[in-house]
């Protein structure tokens, strides 16, 4: 048996019980086969677009549909209501995917850019929500389409073309599930690489330089590196981990991303390849109970110039971000992993969503997002968390 299906749009000026007097008119027809199939709705400085989309197995006319509308009287005082039959060729189809974007500011030539490319791909934006104004400019769209390789190809495109930081994801209700948020410390909950600070302490700043830089250009990997530079701190006493400590600046959004996760019942952790003895204090004053990171050894109030225990290398990271998962107890796929060296690629591969923060290309490359405002609490745009819930108390 044939499905008929309308779009039944609500229109004017908003006021108190509109949806209420809609939603009764349709429920009035439910004995007569009608369903409700989807719902949308947007309101803009007192102007509001109120849509439902109905089917119902058989015959049915949009005069039975109007019919009910006017026995509740939605219309007039500034509202007016439209039914029409939507053609089964017109009916959505395919998946939606969350296609968010930002920048400190968006102008319409980026706009226009980001809607051919969902056009072109033979997608359809569903729903525009505003989800910052400041401190950058963030929207998130709901889009559906047959093809999502295609779509996210497009827009990955127009993303780097237009100067646009993006995240396409899958939409669910998977979103507002309990998540694992890891972090890494250096660059990116911190502005500062803590070796560098312990090395100006023991004067070895500028070896401790070389054999980073041999380490980026993949001379030498991060363990062999990472034991060279802690080699180089051999002598320092213990004291000076709280003096580096001190001098330590978080960056600008940290303290709003670790507020907000704990609020809305997310998990805050920290993956570093630095060092415990640093870390464990200041996290604790940010209330962040998951860290993994490296440990020092000391003797007699010294450092040894050496290290204790498994080092947290890029594969260690991934480890740790699984670890973690499985101890709090959520899938892999509700993980979140930031970070901006090479050093996080196989943390951020492994988790549902890997984000790159102010990151080099070959860490973009793996990444499903990428930021490049220096506002470590963009992070929560692509959780589609509004600057309105951010700033919630």
């Amino acid at each position: 048996m044939a499905t008929s299906t309308y779009l039944v749009t609500v229109s004017g000026a908003d006021r108190i019980g509109v949806g209420a007097e809609l939603f009764a008119a349709l429920a009035s027809l439910h004995d007569s086969g009608v369903e409700i199939t989807d719902v949308a709705q947007i309101t803009i400085r007192g102007a509001l677009v109120l849509c439902a989309e109905v089917s119902c197995e058989g015959a049915f006319d949009a005069e039975r549909i109007t019919a009910a509308l006017q026995d509740r009287d939605i219309e007039g005082r500034g509202i007016s209501v439209h039914v029409e039959a939507v053609a089964a060729s017109e009916v959505a189809d395919g998946r939606r995917l969350l296609v968010t974007f930002l920048a400190p500011n968006i102008h319409a030539s980026q706009l226009e850019a980001v809607f051919a490319s969902i056009a072109s791909s033979g997608s359809t934006c569903e729903r525009i929500v505003h989800l910052a104004s400041y401190p950058v400019d963030c929207y998130e769209l709901v889009v559906r389409g047959p093809d999502h390789a295609a779509l996210r190809e497009g827009l990955t495109g127009v993303a780097r073309e237009s100067g646009l930081d993006l995240a396409v994801q899958r939409a669910g209700l998977h979103r507002r599930s309990k998540h694992l948020v890891v972090m890494d410390a250096d660059s990116t909950l911190l502005q500062d690489e803590v070796i560098d600070l312990l090395a100006a302490e023991s004067g070895s700043a500028d070896e401790v330089a070389l054999i980073t830089e041999s380490a980026m250009a993949g001379e030498i990997d991060f363990s062999e590196s990472l034991r060279r530079r802690v080699a180089l701190l051999k002598g320092l006493p213990e004291s000076v981990l709280d003096d580096v400590r001190a001098k330590l600046r978080l960056t600008p959004g940290a303290r709003t991303l670790l507020r907000t996760l704990r609020r809305l019942g997310y998990v805050p952790a920290v993956v570093s390849g630095g060092f415990v003895e640093v870390l464990e204090p200041l996290l604790a004053d940010l209330d962040v109970e998951y860290l993994a990171a490296n440990r020092l050894e000391i003797v007699d109030g010294r450092l040894t110039g050496g290290l204790v225990g498994e080092i947290v290398d890029r594969a260690g990271k991934a480890e740790a971000l699984r670890r973690f998962a499985l101890e709090i107890g959520v899938p892999l796929e509700q993980t979140v992993a930031v970070g901006d060296g090479a050093n996080d690629i196989d943390m951020i591969s492994v988790a549902g969503l890997g984000i790159a923060f102010n990151a080099k290309q070959v860490v973009r490359e793996h990444a499903d997002a990428a930021l490049s405002v220096p506002y470590l609490d963009a992070v929560l745009y692509f959780l589609g968390i509004s600057r309105e819930e951010i700033e919630t108390e």
